[in-house]
């Protein structure tokens, strides 16, 4: 089985932050790594032509590992305006009532980044990847026996953007335009586990005999 690439930059988050904490990155390795054992089939190539990354280095420059690769980079993140309802846990001997888990859809965008001589390759991967989707527009243990436990199931559309939007959305990114589709990626629940507040056991009265 083919690894989708994974840079330094999610080492270093692995170093630091906790598995409970890391739900988003691995929610987008999965996607990433589905999608490029697909492209592989589906062209029948050993390298890899999905690469999870920004586009660009810290210092401005055009990443070198993103040439001639389908690019999947997280752009936004939103709160689902749906209400989570408080969780009530018993955590040892105590009854304690939790925060509740924050819903959260991805706005992820795969951009074609190669040279002006592949320019049809681009459109074709693009297109490749629109087509994947389509015909798995749900990530789930059914059909994707990786999916991370914590995570019950992807969901992916089609996020249309106006010429405005778009604009303004590569200016932030690249300044560049490169041929590219966004899709939200829902819903994706963060649970800390943390404690709002201990709430009291309640005793139910001994019944009372009476001679």
């Amino acid at each position: 089985m083919s690894n989708v690439f994974l840079y330094p930059c999610y080492s270093l988050y692995a170093i630091f932050y906790p598995a409970e904490d890391r739900l988003i990155d691995a929610a987008l390795s999965l996607i990433a790594q589905q999608l490029n054992m697909a492209l592989r089939r589906r062209y029948r190539i050993d390298d890899d032509l999905v690469v999870l990354s920004n586009i660009h280095e810290l210092d401005g420059n055009v990443a070198a590992h993103i040439a001639d690769k389908l690019v999947v980079s997280l752009v936004n993140v939103e709160r689902e305006t749906v209400t989570m309802q408080r969780d009530f846990r018993e955590v040892g001997s105590r009854n304690a009532a939790m925060q509740p888990p924050v819903c959260l859809n991805l706005l992820v965008m795969f951009s074609a980044n190669f040279s002006s001589g592949n320019y049809a390759e681009a459109l074709k991967i693009l297109s490749s990847c629109i087509t994947f989707f389509q015909s798995r527009p749900v990530l789930d243990r059914a059909n994707t026996p990786d999916l991370d436990t914590r995570i019950d199931k992807l969901t992916l559309e089609i996020r249309n953007v106006d010429i405005t939007e778009l604009s303004n959305l590569w200016g932030i990114l690249s300044g560049r335009y490169l041929p590219s589709v966004l899709y939200k990626v829902r819903l994706l629940v963060l649970d800390a586990g943390v404690i709002d507040h201990e709430v009291p056991t309640i005793l139910e009265p001994r019944a009372t005999s009476y001679a």
